[in-house]
């Protein structure tokens, strides 16, 4: 199976690269990459383009904008990005036959309640970066064909921007934290979500059918919950206190409930969560070795 991925320096597609790697035996699939030289996602139209000229057997779309409080004052390029972009490669898969699997996220919800969101809960996200994604879902699904939409949470790795890697560097210089504690969710390894998608790719490519669905990490918890199992795991002797997010403004609303229910891809496909707490502390171990 030959796969094209949107994506190069992003942390699911930096884990999908690894994956493909390691299990380089002749059976794995072969992968193109696409970095923002050779498909813009701000020019829509190069990246229908390139699904015409590479005509792989799947296609995964791991880009996106990602800068949530920026995409408040940028939103009409946020969901140029995340919206109209995963919608001509959607087009173009679905007018090549192909599977399409799109990354997605929690902030379609509005963060109400206690309970996972399942994929048949309304969206209503509470931000343009939000929006935008959501924008991207809908242009997804109107394309036709057989797309896949996998929704995520709170992703980590060893590479790019993320929380993790945000707390050790904090924690080079202090002792004492305030984290936020009223939102709540399920971390979410890049590399079980890399697994994932190449799975699911694999089943689509054998005629399962697409849809939404959720995958995240397990067992749900805080911010704050988050940063003190990443110093527990890592030595470092760092208080952290738990504060609501109307201590820590931010120009994008954040929601309290991120939980995603992922009874769907168990169901139809047999994917588990995974517990981010073992990949909590490979990922550690790889930033302590560089």
């Amino acid at each position: 199976m030959k796969l094209l991925v949107f994506g190069q320096t992003g942390q699911v597609a930096r884990e999908l690269a690894r994956a493909l790697t390691r299990d380089g035996d002749g059976r794995a699939p072969e992968a193109v990459f696409l970095g923002r030289e050779t498909a813009d996602l701000m020019q829509p139209e190069s990246c229908g383009a390139a699904i015409r000229l590479h005509r792989p057997d799947a296609v995964i779309n791991t880009a996106a904008w990602t800068a949530v409080d920026r995409a408040e004052t940028e939103e009409a390029a946020a969901t140029t990005v995340n919206g109209a972009a995963p919608g001509a490669m959607a087009q173009a898969a679905a007018d090549l036959g192909l599977p399409f699997l799109h990354v997605s996220t929690d902030y379609v919800f509005s963060g109400e309640g206690t309970r996972g969101w399942s994929e048949t809960d309304r969206p209503a996200p509470l931000n343009a970066y939000g929006r935008s994604k959501l924008a991207g879902e809908t242009a997804v699904l109107a394309a036709g064909g057989n797309p896949l939409i996998l929704r995520t949470s709170w992703v980590f790795s060893a590479h790019g921007t993320n929380f993790v890697k945000t707390m050790l560097r904090l924690s080079e210089s202090r002792s004492t934290l305030n984290v936020v504690e009223d939102q709540i969710g399920g971390p979410t390894p890049a590399s079980a979500l890399a697994a994932t998608l190449l799975m699911l790719a694999g089943a689509l490519r054998a005629g399962a059918a697409g849809g939404v669905y959720h995958y995240a990490g397990a067992p749900e918890t805080s911010w704050a919950g988050f940063a003190r199992e990443i110093f527990a795991r890592a030595g470092r002797a760092v208080t952290v206190t738990g504060i609501p997010s109307s201590a820590y403004p931010a120009p994008a609303r954040r929601p309290l409930n991120s939980r995603l229910d992922g009874a769907g891809l168990q169901r139809d496909f047999g994917i588990m969560p995974a517990d981010w707490r073992a990949d909590l502390s490979r990922v550690i171990g790889e930033l302590s070795h560089g």
